[in-house]
């Protein structure tokens, strides 16, 4: 059977969850920061953060012929991942619809660590502060302080007019975000012969 042609481009989470249980083969792979995956994956994905997946793009599109499911949190990184390996030519490409959010929404089973708040929380919780900051200081000291809003509101323009968000790229370089460690290289070598990812269960 070829599995990659009769595989709808987006795979909402019970089918997944059915291609797994049914022994298909196919490959998860998670785009989202090493600390996000350790918090919360699926059993048996992948972990290559979508910062690291240029420079191991060509391997996957040599060597991982399989169909691949995109994971990220809620989506949009899964599709920026989608359209990166597009651009060099891979094809067998899925992606998980509405991520994360969506496989535990529906109550289907996950591997669990240390919990971090996700990149998407992190910029609410930053762009909120700064907002409340800023009004806080207008109102009381000076109008002036009214520009920080205005600010974060254009950052948040731009990430919807884009859905690209500068401030999340950021955040996923920082050292609280990259507390878990991962060997991507390794990991690819273990997508790439259809073993187990180095330290998953097996």
């Amino acid at each position: 059977m070829d599995a990659n042609k009769r595989l709808e481009p987006v795979l909402d989470a019970a089918r997944v969850r059915q291609l797994v249980e049914r022994g298909a083969v196919l490959r998860l792979l998670d785009v989202r920061t090493p600390a996000e995956f350790e918090a919360v994956h699926i059993r048996g994905a992948y972990n290559v953060p979508l910062d690291t997946l240029a420079e191991h793009r060509e391997d996957l599109r040599r060597h991982v012929h399989e169909p691949v499911v995109l994971v990220c949190r809620s989506g949009q990184r899964a599709r920026r991942a989608e359209q990166a390996l597009r651009e060099i030519g891979m094809e067998n490409l899925h992606i998980l619809d509405g991520g994360m959010n969506a496989w535990m929404a529906a109550g289907l089973a996950v591997e669990r660590g240390r919990r971090l708040p996700s990149l998407e929380n992190q910029v609410r919780l930053i762009v909120g502060t700064a907002c409340l900051v800023g009004g806080v200081l207008a109102l009381a000291m000076n109008p002036f302080f009214g520009m920080l809003p205005a600010i974060m509101g254009a950052g948040l323009v731009y990430t919807g007019a884009t859905d690209s968000c500068v401030m999340a790229m950021a955040l996923a370089k920082l050292p609280y975000n990259r507390a878990a460690k991962v060997d991507v290289r390794a990991v690819v070598a273990a997508l790439k012969a259809g073993r187990a990812a180095p330290g998953a269960a097996a």
